[in-house]
């Protein structure tokens, strides 16, 4: 998910050195950031970390300081509008018209887009789960439904490439999964990219198919989920007969070893990194007995937690 090389054709959103500066205070620091098409991609950050910046100058609406943009394979602002017009966004709490029912807000923005967009107005309100309250006033709509609304009228573009920010803010817990099927449906059954931001670590980790890290406008780390949750390297907790003998056994993979109550702990490192089940057979042909071998795997809060607290105590 990071390569460096991939073609415009390969790719949603690729970012160089976007930063942005309100006076003296920088907002966003110098983002590289590669997206390619049909996954879908978080941008994870506490609440203030620059999120919902660098996402408005991906979309046009901040001016970048410095830096550049380019959406499915078009440089912005010059291709601004060519490239806006295969993306849907829900930026921030999405506004609509409280007098209108939502099939009415939706047919305003599709008359301004053009009377053929008219035809996925019920298409959308059935893919976000608001069919049977279309027709209520949006002063009616609870927060969630709002929001679920907001990307409806994201959906009308029939878009390659959704942005949303902070997606499931203000859903309850049953309408948040329902929300993350929702979005895994977008990439997984009709091929569209999803790039979305959110403080909620459960939410990227369950549905994204790799992140990038921000704290204080700048990206920290970024990769897949299983890169971002383990780190470099990764952790077996090994018990056998002889922990000095397993040790040596790996040799040219360990990069920490301790011991913690009879049971080796073991960071492996390097390319390419042996499986627990390897490891297990390695230690078996050695003449070891092997009771207990397995892979400790940090979650994506722990690993977010360190990076952010470490730039932290950084400053």
């Amino acid at each position: 998910m990071t390569t460096k090389h991939a073609t415009d054709s390969m790719l949603a959103i690729e970012t160089i050195g976007l930063t942005k500066h309100y006076g003296e205070r920088v907002a966003v620091d110098a983002v590289n950031l590669i997206v390619p098409r049909g996954v879908v991609y978080g941008l994870l950050g506490h609440n203030g970390a620059g999120k919902t910046t660098l996402i408005r100058m991906l979309l046009g609406l901040t001016r970048c300081s410095a830096g550049q943009v380019r959406l499915l394979g078009r440089l912005l602002p010059e291709h601004r509008a060519d490239a806006l017009a295969r993306v849907g966004a829900l930026v921030e709490e999405p506004k609509f018209h409280p007098h209108l029912t939502g099939r009415e807000n939706l047919r305003v923005v599709a008359d301004v887009r053009g009377l053929e967009v008219r035809a996925r107005i019920a298409p959308a309100l059935e893919r976000v789960g608001l069919s049977n309250r279309a027709d209520d006033r949006v002063n009616r709509y609870s927060l969630g439904m709002r929001q679920r609304l907001g990307v409806a009228r994201a959906l009308l573009a029939d878009p390659e490439l959704l942005i949303l920010d902070e997606p499931s803010n203000r859903l309850d817990p049953a309408g948040t999964v329902e929300f993350r099927q929702l979005i895994r449906s977008f990439a997984d059954d009709e091929g569209r990219t999803v790039f979305l931001s959110s403080h909620q670590l459960s939410e990227v980790e369950r549905v994204c198919d790799g992140a990038a890290i921000i704290d204080r406008g700048r990206v920290l780390e970024h990769g897949t989920i299983d890169e971002l949750a383990g780190g470099r390297g990764q952790e077996l907790t090994i018990g056998c007969s002889d922990p000095t003998a397993a040790t040596a056994v790996l040799d040219g993979h360990v990069a920490r070893v301790r011991r913690s109550n009879g049971v080796l702990h073991v960071t492996l490192e390097g390319e390419p990194r042996p499986s627990a089940a390897a490891v297990n057979s390695r230690l078996v042909e050695a003449g070891l007995n092997v009771w207990h071998v397995q892979l400790e795997r940090p979650t994506l809060e722990q690993r977010f937690l360190q990076i952010t607290s470490t730039v932290g105590a950084a400053k």
